[in-house]
């Protein structure tokens, strides 16, 4: 009962916030008339922004997990529309910083030494504060310069708390707005939520992901993942090499300092391809403020707390419609979400191909440069809806994923698609991946897998038939 009257009063904090910030149809989910009818009194008509971007503005009042929620639902523009997940997209969450000797007992807390001991030089002022987390510069004992990362004080206490909050408006919603809660899933939802944020409240998982990402990439020319100091790294710490350079988006100092933006451009198309089908473990938050290019030419990543799998299958599933797009075939794309079961066998194939044909065309026939494979995979996605195809969320986080690569690619190029430049090494994928030599390893590799298998079959077997025969030596 205290619980949930604790939820009431937070509810009714947030629907006071989101009528400030004229955002109220969360609120109308939930189909309670009283709150609606309150909130709709006190609500500032904010007609200047769109309503993505006023949400936006009420998330990022409203804290961290707000902020996560906002930029989970980024990714379903399925549920919430392509125009609103794009403005969510770029909900930032900077927040004012917590103090130095905050954060200097943090560090010392974790890591169970003095400061001292371990930085010849720390800054007391952070160059990044934000939901979760912020950032200082230091100085190793041994030379390196290196960037700390210090979880906020109590942030996992506050994100709990909104969890179990988030919770219970989405049984709420279930209950009271079932229609919607059938395709919006809330649950669900907040249990994505959950697992992304659990994962950000633990800077070990944060160092594990860049130390992948950067094991995955030895020997890569022109795409540089920095080092992570693991003797120096803990649950709410984590110390990783210190970079910078330019912004990967910024054409023009690009040009100024010598480098070849189209060369870049290229770089970056391939390096995410690599990760994408190659490794099928992806950099999954490449907005412009987390990539730079090194004074080498590299590009470099960081802020590894969101990062994208995608399994064999899945890798398949992708490669054969973006190659079914790129080559205008139809049919391809069809069979590829039938192949991978998404799309239930009941369904019309042929019926289906001509939906990807009427999402397809339109795109393809825009001049090259305003391709957005990505927009138009979110367009599939809706489609694929009619169809009864189930949201996949990790392949929701990847069309946000590319949808970004592309905003940083029309930046160093607007004439230039990466997708084009992509191209190549799409078809080749499925060549060498999905072709008959492919399929004929694939039987091959099964069929080894069944003859190491044949002798402890045979073991057992004659375990079996040992056991019966002692059985019924007995019985006679």
């Amino acid at each position: 009962m205290l619980a949930n009257l604790k939820n009431i009063a937070h509810l009714i904090r947030i629907a006071r916030t989101l009528a400030r910030h004229d955002a109220l149809f969360p609120v109308e989910l939930l189909n309670i008339q009283t709150l609606t009818f309150i909130a709709r009194a006190v609500r500032r008509r904010r007609k200047d922004l769109t309503q993505g971007q006023r949400l936006a503005a009420a998330f990022t009042e409203l804290g961290p997990t707000f902020i996560k929620l906002g930029q989970g639902l980024s990714t379903r523009s399925d549920l919430i529309g392509e125009n609103m997940a794009v403005e969510l997209a770029v909900l930032q969450d900077n927040l004012p910083p917590f103090s130095s000797e905050t954060a200097r007992n943090i560090i010392e807390s974790q890591l169970e030494v003095r400061l001292s001991d371990i930085f010849s030089q720390f800054d007391e002022q952070p160059v990044a504060a934000a939901s979760i987390a912020q950032v200082h510069f230091a100085t190793l004992k041994n030379g390196d310069d290196v960037a700390v990362k210090i979880l906020r004080p109590n942030i996992a206490k506050r994100v709990a708390r909104d969890l179990q909050l988030f919770y219970w408006i989405a049984g709420l919603i279930e209950k009271r707005n079932p229609d919607y809660a059938e395709r919006l899933k809330p649950v669900q939802v907040v249990e994505t939520l959950e697992e992304t944020v659990k994962i950000e409240l633990d800077l070990r998982m944060e160092a594990a992901s860049a130390s992948k990402l950067r094991e995955n990439f030895v020997g890569w020319e022109g795409f540089y993942v920095p080092k992570i100091y693991w003797q120096h790294t803990a649950s709410q710490v984590l110390v990783m090499e210190r970079v910078g350079g330019l912004k990967i988006n910024d054409r023009k100092a690009l040009q100024k300092s010598g480098f070849d933006p189209d060369e870049i451009l290229r770089n970056s198309s391939q390096a995410l391809f690599k990760q994408v089908f190659d490794d099928g473990f992806f950099h999954a938050d490449l907005h412009p403020g987390n990539v730079f290019v090194n004074d080498r030419g590299e590009i470099v990543p960081i802020d590894f707390g969101i990062m994208g799998h995608v399994d064999l299958k899945s890798r398949a599933y992708v490669a054969e419609i973006l190659a079914g797009f790129l080559t205008r075939d139809y049919m391809k794309v069809a069979r590829a979400h039938f192949n991978a079961g998404y799309v239930p066998k009941h369904k019309s194939i042929e019926a289906f191909a001509l939906a990807c044909r009427a999402v397809g065309e339109p795109v393809m026939d825009l001049p090259i440069n305003e391709i957005s494979l990505a927009r138009l995979l979110g367009q599939m996605f809706k489609v694929a809806e009619d169809f009864e195809m189930q949201a996949q969320p990790h392949l929701l986080l990847l069309q946000k994923t590319m949808m970004m690569s592309e905003g940083v690619g029309r930046a160093l190029n607007p004439e230039v698609n990466m997708w084009k430049l992509a191209e190549p090494l799409v078809l080749k994928w499925v060549h060498e991946n999905m072709g008959p030599k492919a399929k004929l390893q694939e039987v091959l590799e099964n069929a080894q897998e069944i003859a190491l298998k044949i002798p402890e079959i045979i073991k057992k077997l004659d375990a079996y038939l040992d056991k019966e025969l002692a059985r019924n030596s007995s019985a006679d």
